[in-house]
């Protein structure tokens, strides 16, 4: 029988493949935890598809605030992802009060209330994708991750929106809008009319704006990241593909509202990764 670690590497190389190929260039010892991370985040990020009414996933998600708070194995037994992700809590002294934040931000996912501004949006994508990333920099390095937490910040704001980008026809298709109001509004459109229109000026107004916020962040990260010791570069490792997926978003944006927008190709993403992994931002 597969053990727990086992089960959740393979979790993670099938649902977040870009996540598991950072984890190789992580220490041995510490890819558990961090696939640990990895797999919580899948699990959490893919309620929504798994549910067809808003209520189911607020009762999944208090499961799992029941269970991190309590940090007992046996509220977690029989499920290898939570298993693991006690382990790593303990062994880590990773703050609880993190992934409780991460799962209140995440209700915002079950239902299709429209993003209400730039600062809410912010607020979400540093309490969920830059949570996880300042979580691995403190299995990485604690002493060091103290001093990363602004990196970490900007760096979840990127990862977010780019990926809250790519994924935009299947959130409109299901009538959700995470590009906030206000940037909207600056646009010439609403969520409602966002939502039903295909790739009118202003819907392309609306992805330029977004793509501009995700673009700002991104720079923002770049500027501290050679400030960052070698040790947390594993953490940070996504954002070498973040880069490049905007890239390819801010050459076709009419192809990402259609739902044509390539994908980068599995021999760059590799390239990306090694490169960053092994020189660093400054190169």
């Amino acid at each position: 029988m597969k053990n727990n670690a086992d089960i959740v590497l393979e979790n993670v190389r099938s649902t977040d493949r870009d996540r598991y190929l950072t984890t190789l260039y992580a220490p041995e010892g510490k890819r558990g935890a961090l696939l640990a991370l990895y797999a919580f985040n899948a699990e959490i990020a893919s309620v929504r598809d798994r549910i067809r009414e808003a209520l189911p996933g607020e009762v999944r998600l208090q499961w799992w605030r029941d269970v991190i708070e309590a940090g007992a194995d046996d509220d977690a037994s029989g499920h290898p992802v939570a298993e693991q992700l006690l382990s790593a809590i303990r062994e880590y002294g990773l703050p609880k009060q993190a992934f409780l934040d991460y799962l209140e931000a995440r209700i915002f996912d079950l239902y299709d209330d429209p993003m209400p501004s730039r600062t809410d949006l912010e607020g979400y994508c540093g309490e969920t994708a830059g949570a996880i990333i300042q979580l691995s920099a403190l299995v990485l390095d604690p002493a060091a991750a103290a001093g990363s937490a602004e990196a970490a910040g900007h760096a979840g704001c990127a990862q977010a929106m780019t990926g809250i980008l790519t994924l935009l026809p299947i959130h409109r298709a299901r009538g959700q809008c995470f590009i906030p109001r206000d940037l909207l509004a600056a646009a010439g459109t609403t969520p409602e009319e966002f939502l039903e229109s295909k790739d009118s000026p202003s819907a392309l107004g609306a992805v330029s704006a977004m793509t501009a916020l995700a673009r700002e962040h991104l720079v923002a990260f770049e500027s501290r990241a050679s400030q960052l010791p070698e040790s947390l570069r594993p953490a940070f490792l996504p954002l070498a593909l973040t880069k490049s997926v905007l890239a390819e978003v801010e050459k076709h944006p009419r192809d990402l509202l259609l739902g044509k927008l390539g994908q980068v190709s599995q021999w760059r993403k590799q390239w990306l990764l090694f490169r960053r992994a092994t020189r660093g931002w400054a190169a």
